[in-house]
């Protein structure tokens, strides 16, 4: 697959669009934020 057709989520933190990674093939419909950092800042 090429990285134009990688599915796309928008983070709600920042907005910025990111691309699916493979890291995230079993949990892609729960993962929210595009980093870690954006997650880590929500929890507070």
């Amino acid at each position: 697959m090429k990285k134009g057709e990688l599915p796309l989520k928008y983070c709600i933190a920042c907005g910025l669009p990111f691309a699916w990674r493979k890291k995230w093939a079993r949990c892609w419909n729960e993962v929210r934020y595009c980093s870690e950092r954006w997650r880590r800042s929500r929890k507070g």
